[in-house]
């Protein structure tokens, strides 16, 4: 017969797991995942013992504060997490983290890893990291959002640094590459996330959030959608006509940018909550598998 965990020893377990969930942990896989892909096409040819030490570190800095504006977003928005279904869960919405525990732990988080990028990678990683915390937990979460219907377009600058941090890092600059990566997901952003905005539309609603199916409707978002796939398609192709990819890339971006499309075009056709969440679902495959190309290519070329 098993015998049971002391009273103290799952109080600390679960308290930790409280603490990591406030880091958004599957958010910050993603941004790492752009970020190395930053770093991988900024080296060519095969990483060396030191790039591959580097990009760890990278990683590592990248990764706290990301965590850290995860846990900022979680203390400034706790009210409007509490009222939306999506978010309810969390441990400030729930009270099962004071603010000041989520204040203290973003705080450590954040200095952390900009010390790690300051001491061990360089300066401009740090500093462009540490402006993309301000960017999301200051002037998103705090100005945008509760503001305009924008504020996934304006905000979505924030999200799309991750692969030019990693860029910075592993060549102490911000190059063409870098942006044709930056404007991939600032233009992937909206679509995304309006789609799942459609079908969550009454809990932004609940919470007085001015995001776009609320302020415009159902209809106007739709469209919204369609359109940025059609300049994010485009987008998609410029690694190829810069250079920076060869042809597999090129079918793999055409074959996922078709299929994104296509679930924006029929959702703006025939709309259902069901296609919203395969829509919202697609693009994070469309993301992920289009990065993973680029990465694969990179070594093949």
């Amino acid at each position: 017969m098993s015998t049971p965990l002391p009273v103290q020893q799952t109080s600390t377990a679960n308290v930790l797991r409280q603490f990591y969930a406030l880091t958004k942990p599957r958010v910050v896989q993603l941004i790492v995942f752009c970020a190395l892909i930053g770093m991988v096409l900024a080296v060519p040819g095969i990483p060396t013992w030191q790039d591959a030490q580097r990009g760890l570190l990278a990683c590592i800095g990248i990764w706290l504060v990301a965590g850290a504006a995860a846990a900022f977003n979680c203390l400034v928005e706790k009210g409007i997490d509490a009222k939306m279904k999506r978010t309810a869960w969390r441990p400030t919405a729930r009270g099962q983290l004071s603010d000041t525990q989520a204040l203290v732990f973003s705080g450590l988080l954040c200095a952390a890893g900009s010390s790690v990028l300051w001491f061990t990678v360089n300066p401009l990683t740090m500093w462009l990291t540490f402006a993309t915390f301000v960017g999301y937990a200051v002037v998103y979460t705090v100005i945008l959002k509760p503001l305009t219907p924008q504020n996934i377009v304006i905000g979505g600058a924030s999200g799309a640094m991750p692969p030019v941090l990693g860029w910075a890092a592993m060549t102490g600059e911000v190059s063409g590459g870098a942006m044709i990566l930056f404007l991939i997901i600032f233009l992937w952003t909206p679509p995304h996330f309006w789609a799942l905005a459609l079908y969550r539309v009454e809990d932004y609603r609940k919470a007085g959030l001015p995001m776009l199916p609320v302020t415009h409707g159902n209809e106007f978002t739709r469209l919204q959608v369609l359109l940025y796939t059609f300049i994010l398609f485009a987008a998609c192709l410029l690694p190829f006509v810069y250079g920076m990819s060869g042809w597999l890339y090129l079918a793999v971006a055409v074959v996922v940018s078709i299929g994104f499309t296509g679930y924006a075009f029929a959702l703006w056709r025939n709309y259902s909550d069901a296609l919203a969440r395969k829509t919202f679902r697609f693009s994070l495959i469309h993301l992920s598998v289009l990065f993973a190309a680029l990465l694969v290519d990179h070594y093949l070329i």
